[in-house]
């Protein structure tokens, strides 16, 4: 059976794409298939082949499983907002059923998909209904991301508790090492350690751009994946 797992964060750009490469090594490294993919992404490039996702493109370089841009990332936006304005800017709006779709053509070809969110956990697809809502529905167990900066166990604590209150799986965490000149990193950990009913499955440090696909995996605890 496929083992599928949402990625959220504690904000927008904290580090859930740098996670996701870090995962896709790690479980390639295993001997698994994997897709990594970004269902939903807006703040696209425009090219010859249509609007492109950085992220996606990025996914899509370390997947070991050859599926077309398209099916990476089926909703693409130009307007670098939040989803639900994007969308309606672009006129094409985002709904429940679309994305299960899209989640269906992997079904049979991978044995792990690891889905990256869009901004935060409550983020909005739609004016009615939020990314997190989708997840819920899906019962996709969730991987949070928190980016190691002032204000991040506030973050944290909020979108563990929200996702609590929703009733999906935090299969782990992953801390992402985004301010380099962040104090006193280790009594963070060690505080998220003793608040947060999950296993700590990453620690990323801070990385120069050079070396962000470079050898991830070593940053991942494999096998604290539920």
């Amino acid at each position: 059976m496929i083992k599928r797992y949402f990625i959220t964060g504690t904000d927008t750009n904290i580090g859930k794409t740098l996670s996701v490469c870090a995962l896709l090594q790690s479980i390639i490294r295993s001997g698994k298939r994997v897709i990594g993919c970004k269902l939903i992404a807006s703040g696209c490039k425009k090219t010859q082949y249509g609007l492109r996702n950085n992220d996606a493109i990025k996914f899509m370089n370390i997947n070991n499983v050859n599926v077309t841009y398209s099916n990476i990332n089926p909703f693409t936006f130009f307007h670098a907002t939040s989803p639900h304005i994007a969308s309606a800017q672009e006129n094409c709006k985002i709904c429940k059923q679309d994305l299960s779709f899209s989640l269906k053509k992997f079904t049979r070809i991978t044995d792990w998909l690891i889905i990256e969110g869009a901004g935060g956990w409550y983020v909005p697809i739609n004016v009615n209904l939020l990314y997190s809502q989708w997840v819920k529905s899906e019962k996709i167990p969730v991987i949070l991301v928190i980016g190691m900066k002032l204000g991040c166990i506030n973050h944290a604590l909020l979108t563990v508790e929200a996702i609590n209150n929703a009733k999906v799986p935090l299969a782990g965490w992953i801390i992402n090492n985004c301010d380099k000149n962040m104090p006193f990193k280790y009594k963070y950990v060690q505080f998220f350690k003793k608040k947060i009913n999950a296993p700590m499955i990453g620690n990323i440090p801070f990385l120069s751009k050079e070396n962000m696909q470079l050898n991830l995996d070593k940053y991942i605890f494999f096998k604290r994946i539920k």
